[in-house]
């Protein structure tokens, strides 16, 4: 990988290049050796030699032909940069934490250089920073991170662009319940003025009640209708939604679901989406209709009379000026609340999926405790903001009190000077209070705003997850023989800490490998790596000679089986658990399946046989139930790699024979990795692979290795003895 800035020019004439030399890496670091700040640094990799320059100026230089190995450390707050030149390890260069990743992968495209393997090295042009958030972003991309901001109105339009139908139906209604609404102050003039106060007589009068009526049953009926269809718009929405969020869900690695509370992803397709549906049932189906009438509201009064509207209107700028000089806080509050309802449901996530922990540790009490202070801090944040409304708003109805009383007064003055009708007040008063009630409706839309917005973002913010999708291309259908190459593999959870480094071991088909080595050593890892959740940060994963993200994932993993040590079962019953893995299979199918991992005979002492519900994660069955039932999920699939991951850990020793019968069937004639910290259970195995510092020390058969006396031997003795 090429990480490339544009490095000031006079550096980048300062190097003597020799042939063709050229530029891999150029990429700035910002502490010097005294741990002091500095600027115009910059780590210069070529194709022959490492150049370090201090504030612009070349401090020293490292031929690669000299070099044997490069290592980049994290450290508190940063990391440092280590050459092994001429037998000597030295430190290159000291840089900060946000450069952990970028000097990670230069570490590593150093030991590509270094071994010679130059055609593996992808280029990647890297540019200047982003101005935004100050990234490295590459030079033909925009932000990653900056290019999901759009704000909540690109947001909101993004969101109901499928629905452009339904909101064009609802804005129509909303057009119409708004003019309906402005007729009636007009019918009402007419009422007052030519029947009450000029003496219509009843059959104009009932002429004018009737046209009252008539619009009153009329907004009725709209309205009607328009809720309606903003309640069936929000549901639907709402639906899409959660079956979005969740397909995204299963689309996401794995990784990013690690770094997420379980209790704020569930929030995120619950809460978020509930209210979302409530926003548009409650205030969008108003919204429109409050923004026309208010206009028009506007365009009438200043009409009918100038004067008193603009007594009317010096209230607003008031009202106005409050609204927006706490919007800012209105928006930070209600995050806020949403930050601690996720704390609320997370902790209780967490207590109800280990509620046999927490039994038996007998740690109801503290639980309860800690799940009260929680509880009460979002429940002091919530009584907090409601307060804070509860002020707010009656203060801004204070004042448009106050605004309906000055038209009222002033517009009395004139109807006793006969220069203003009283049906002409009347329909004025009438408007004004529409306008100040709109006002006041408008009011609490930016509490209702910035809680819409706070949902949409964090939906969004996991709708906008980029998700690598398979080239069509490039991935195809294969059957697969079972021929596993680890081809200079290297990976870490976190790009600048590496669990396996330079991994390169061919496993044959159909063949046993056993994996040991201690606790953190990358065993887990690795079997991770090969059930495809996860890729390679560099080198390859080869399946039959072909690259793993060459092979279509979902034939990959209808291919491998897998049993680990701790057996997730799903809520439901034995045959649909068994059945997981092969929805379509036959019930001779599961049964065959069951036999094979010797599990049949106690499944059919059950109450219901197959139909047995085994209960949430399956506590309802003993651990070697629990695991023979796995066993079967795995056969029934007839997986060409299979997968063992402490099997026969922690099982008594019947169970433990029963489930080694099943998996002395499941593997025969399969490529096996099976993990195990009990040694003895890997005797049989064909090879054994010894992981030690991210690399594999050693790998041979059990006699091969016991002869060797390394680590392998030392750790059969310490078990032995």
């Amino acid at each position: 990988m090429i990480l490339y800035y544009n490095i000031p020019d006079k550096i980048k004439n300062s190097i003597h290049y020799e042939g063709d030399e050229r530029i891999y890496y150029a990429v700035p670091f910002d502490i010097d050796q005294n741990a002091d700040w500095v600027s115009d640094s910059y780590l210069v990799v070529t194709t022959k030699k490492i150049c370090v320059f201090l504030n612009g100026e070349e401090q020293k230089s490292y031929d690669i032909a000299d070099c044997t190995a490069a290592k980049a450390d994290p450290r508190v707050g940063g990391g440092i940069l280590t050459l092994t030149h001429k037998g000597v390890e030295k430190i290159v260069v000291h840089y900060s934490a946000k450069h952990l990743s970028r000097y990670a992968y230069i570490a590593r495209g150093i030991n590509i250089l270094i071994s010679g393997r130059f055609e593996e090295v992808e280029s990647k042009e890297y540019e200047k920073t982003c101005p935004k958030c100050g990234r490295a972003i590459p030079g033909t991309k925009t932000c990653p991170k900056c290019s999901k901001e759009g704000g909540f109105l690109k947001g909101f339009i993004r969101m109901a662009k499928p629905y452009r139908k339904s909101f064009f139906g609802i804005f129509v209604l909303m057009i119409l319940a708004a003019v309906t609404t402005l007729l009636n102050p007009e019918i009402q003039k007419h009422l007052i003025n030519d029947v009450l106060k000029g003496d219509g007589g009843m059959k104009r009068a009932l002429v004018f009640l009737a046209l009252m009526f008539s619009l009153s049953i009329g907004i009725v009926i709209v309205n009607i209708l328009k809720s309606n269809a903003s309640a069936r718009l929000g549901a639907k929405i709402s639906s899409d939604l959660r079956s979005q969020l969740f397909r995204k869900y299963q689309e996401l690695p794995i990784s990013f679901i690690n770094d997420r509370r379980p209790g704020e992803l569930l929030n995120r397709i619950t809460g978020d989406t509930m209210y979302i549906r409530m926003f548009m049932e409650d205030v969008f189906c108003n919204l429109f209709a409050v923004l026309f009438i208010f206009i028009w509201d506007v365009i009438f009064m200043l009409i009918l009379n100038a004067k008193l509207a603009l007594i009317a209107f010096i209230f607003l700028p008031v009202a106005l000026g409050i609204t927006v000089a706490f919007r800012k806080t209105v928006d930070r509050i209600f995050r806020l609340q949403f930050r601690r309802q996720d704390d609320v449901s997370s902790d209780l996530q967490d207590v109800l999926s280990g509620m046999r922990v927490v039994k038996t540790y007998g740690k109801e009490k503290a639980e309860s405790e800690k799940f009260k202070n929680l509880s009460f801090e979002f429940a002091r944040i919530q009584r907090r903001n409601e307060t804070f409304w509860a002020i707010f708003s009656p203060l801004l109805q204070l004042i448009m009190g106050l605004g309906v009383l000055a038209v009222v007064y002033f517009g009395g003055i004139d109807v006793l000077g006969d220069k203003m009708s009283p049906g002409e007040l009347y329909q004025f008063v009438t408007y004004t209070s529409l306008l100040f009630q709109y006002i006041s409706w408008m009011n609490r839309l930016p509490l209702q705003l910035a809680q819409l917005a706070a949902c949409m973002d964090r939906v969004n913010d996991i709708l906008t997850q980029e998700v690598e999708k398979e080239d069509e291309s490039v991935v195809s259908d294969v059957r697969i023989n079972g021929e596993i190459t680890f081809d200079h593999a290297t990976f870490g959870y976190k790009s600048y800490q590496p669990i396996l480094e330079d991994l390169s071991v061919t496993v044959r088909p159909g063949e046993m490998i056993g994996i040991v080595g201690a606790s953190g050593a990358g065993k887990s890892t690795l079997i991770n790596l090969l059930m495809g959740l996860y890729e390679v940060d560099d080198g390859r994963l080869l399946i039959d000679g072909r690259d793993a993200k060459t092979i279509r994932k979902k034939c990959y993993h209808s291919q491998i089986g897998v049993v680990l040590q701790e057996t997730f079962l799903f809520s439901g019953t034995i045959l649909e658990n068994i059945r997981f893995s092969k929805p379509d299979a036959t019930y001779e199918e599961v049964i065959m399946a069951a036999k094979r991992a010797n599990a049949h005979d106690f499944i059919s002492d059950t109450p219901n046989g197959y139909n047995t519900y085994v209960g949430e994660k399956g506590y309802s069955l003993s651990g070697g139930e629990r695991q023979r039932i796995a066993i079967a999920r795995a056969i029934l699939t007839d997986p060409r790699l299979l997968i063992l991951d402490e099997a026969t850990a922690s099982l008594d020793t019947e169970s433990e024979f029963m489930i080694q019968k099943a998996l002395n069937r499941l593997t025969d004639g399969k490529t096996t990795f099976a993990i195990a910290h009990r040694l003895s259970t890997l005797k049989n195995a064909d090879r054994i692979m010894v992981i030690d510092k991210r690399h594999v020390a050693e790998i041979g058969s059990h006699e091969e290795l016991m002869a060797k006396r390394g680590i392998y031997y030392n750790l059969q003795m310490a078990q032995n003895s």
